[in-house]
C-alpha cells in the first residue's frame, strides 16, 4: 500500500505510473474521501474539545450549588455525545472508503523499471548458455513423460480434473529431487529454510498485496482460510507487526510449498504439460532489506535464482518486466526464462521482484536503527522463485532427452535421484 501522505502530494506521480501500467486511479473520488476525512476528524476533534469543557463545568457548578446550570451542561453533553457518534460514524465510512482504494493502487514502478505496454515490451537483460541442437527428433516433455510413464495426465484428470498433474515412480523422484537440491543450494548461499502452511487467511494474504484485488485467482475454504499461490505470501508474513533490528538485515528466508492458482483468464494457454496448473511446486525466496539496499539485494537474489540454472546446465535469460507487465507489489521485477525446445522459446521460470515498502507498509513491518534514525521505519521485502519445481522438471526432461528417449539426469541431481543417472522405460 502507497503512503498516503504520498499520495496526498504527488498525484501527478501516481497518475503518470498508473498510465504507465496502462490503468488508472480516481484523483477526484481520492480527494472528495481525503477532504471529508479530514473534515470529519477536524468536526469530532472540536466537537471532543468542547464536550470535555462543559464536562468540566458540571463538577463546579454543582460544588456551586448552581444545580439548574449544572443540568443545562449535562444536556449540551448529551447532545455533544450524540453529534460526535454521528461524525465518527461518517468519518470511520471515509476511512474505509479511502483505504479500500488506497490498497488496490499498484506500487508505484522504480525509475529503472522500463516503461513499455506489454510483455512484448520487456527487454533482455542477458543470456547464459546455448540452447541444443538436436539430431534426432525430440519430444515435448508432455510426451517423454507419458512414454516413461513418469508422467500420467489422464489419471491426474481423472483423481481431480483439468491443469493437474499425476508423476509417478522416477518423475516423483525428479520432483522431489529438484526441491531438495533447491532447497540445499539457497541454504549454502545464507537463506533460512522454513516449512510453511499452505493455507493463509485473509490478513496474511492481504499483507502481500493478493487480497482484496486478485481474490477470484485463490482457492478458498469455507472457514475463511485460502490456498496459497506461493510461499512469499507466509515468508513475508512471518515478520507481520514486527520491529527489526537494523543489524538483522537483510533477512534472507527460503521455503518450498505447493503453490494452488486458479489460473483465472488463461483459458487455452498452456493445456498440457508442466507449465500452466492449479497445483505446482515452488521453492520460494524472500528477504527484508533496508531501503538503501533493497535494489541492490534483488541483483544478488536474481544471481541466487541464476545460480540453480547454471548449477543444471540449463540455457536461459533475464528480462526485466517493463511497467504494463509489472506485477501488482512490485516496483521493479526480473523475469529468467529457461529454454524450452517443445516451444521453441523461453518460458517463464522465476520472477524477482522488489516491493519497496509496499508490502511492508500493509503487513506493519519496519525496523530500526538508533545510530541513523529516531523511531521506525518501513523495510523492503523481496521474494523471487527458487524455482518453480515443474517448469524445471519440464526443462530437464526436455533438454536432457537422448536419442533412444530416455532422458539424462543432470550431475548436480544424481545424488538427490539415489545415484539414477539415466531415466529410461526399463527402470520402471
Amino acid at each position: 500500500m502507497l503512503d498516503i501522505k504520498f499520495v496526498r502530494e504527488n498525484q501527478d506521480v501516481i497518475t503518470q505510473a498508473m498510465k504507465n501500467r496502462n490503468g488508472s486511479w480516481d484523483v477526484d473520488k481520492f480527494n472528495e474521501l481525503d477532504e471529508s476525512r479530514r473534515s470529519y476528524i477536524a468536526d469530532e476533534e472540536a466537537m471532543q474539545a468542547k464536550r470535555n469543557t462543559a464536562s468540566k463545568q458540571i463538577g463546579a457548578l454543582m460544588r456551586e450549588g448552581k444545580a439548574d446550570e449544572a443540568e443545562a451542561s449535562k444536556e449540551e453533553v448529551r447532545a455533544l455525545n450524540e453529534k460526535i457518534a454521528e461524525v465518527s460514524a461518517k468519518r470511520s465510512e471515509a476511512e474505509t472508503a479511502l483505504n479500500e482504494m488506497l490498497c488496490r493502487i499498484p506500487n508505484i514502478p522504480h525509475e529503472s523499471t522500463p516503461v513499455g505496454k506489454d510483455e512484448t515490451e520487456n527487454p533482455e537483460v542477458r543470456r547464459w548458455g546455448t540452447p541444443r541442437k538436436f539430431d534426432f527428433e525430440f519430444k515435448a516433455h508432455w510426451d517423454l513423460g507419458a512414454d516413461l510413464n513418469i508422467i500420467d495426465s489422464e489419471r491426474a484428470t481423472k483423481l481431480a480434473g483439468s491443469r493437474f498433474v499425476l508423476l509417478g515412480g522416477l518423475g516423483a523422484r525428479l520432483e522431489r529431487a529438484l526441491i531438495n537440491f533447491m532447497a540445499d543450494t539457497h541454504g549454502s548461499r545464507g537463506y533460512k529454510e522454513w516449512w510453511c502452511p499452505v493455507m493463509a487467511n485473509g490478513n496474511t494474504l492481504y499483507g502481500t498485496g493478493q487480497l482484496p484485488k486478485f481474490e477470484e485467482d485463490l482457492f478458498h475454504t469455507t472457514e475463511g482460510l485460502y490456498l496459497i499461490p506461493t510461499a512469499e505470501v507466509q515468508l513475508t508474513n512471518i515478520h507481520a507487526g514486527d520491529v527489526l533490528e537494523a543489524s538483522q538485515l537483510p533477512l534472507k528466508y527460503c521455503g518450498y510449498t505447493a503453490c494452488f492458482r486458479e489460473e483465472a483468464g488463461s483459458a487455452g494457454r498452456d493445456t498440457r504439460g508442466l507449465i500452466r496448473v492449479h497445483q505446482f511446486d515452488k521453492v520460494e525466496m524472500v528477504k527484508f532489506a533496508t531501503p538503501e539496499d533493497g535494489f541492490n539485494q534483488l541483483e544478488l537474489m536474481v544471481e541466487d535464482a541464476e545460480n540453480i540454472l547454471q548449477l543444471l546446465g540449463l540455457p536461459y535469460r533475464v528480462i526485466s518486466l517493463c511497467t504494463g507487465d509489472l506485477g501488482f507489489s512490485a516496483a521493479k521485477t526480473y523475469d529468467l526464462e529457461v529454454w524450452l525446445p517443445s516451444y521453441d522459446a523461453y518460458k517463464e521460470i522465476s520472477s524477482c521482484s522488489c516491493c519497496t515498502d509496499f508490502q511492508a507498509r500493509r503487513a506493519n513491518i519496519r525496523y530500526r536503527d538508533p545510530n541513523k534514525f529516531k523511531g521506525t521505519r518501513y523495510v523492503y521485502t523481496l521474494n523471487g522463485s527458487g524455482l518453480a519445481v515443474g517448469r524445471t522438471m519440464a526443462a530437464v526432461m526436455e533438454n536432457y532427452q537422448q536419442a533412444d528417449g530416455s532422458i539424462k539426469v543432470p550431475d548436480v541431481l544424481v545424488p538427490y535421484m539415489g545415484g539414477v543417472e539415466v531415466i529410461a522405460a526399463d527402470q520402471l
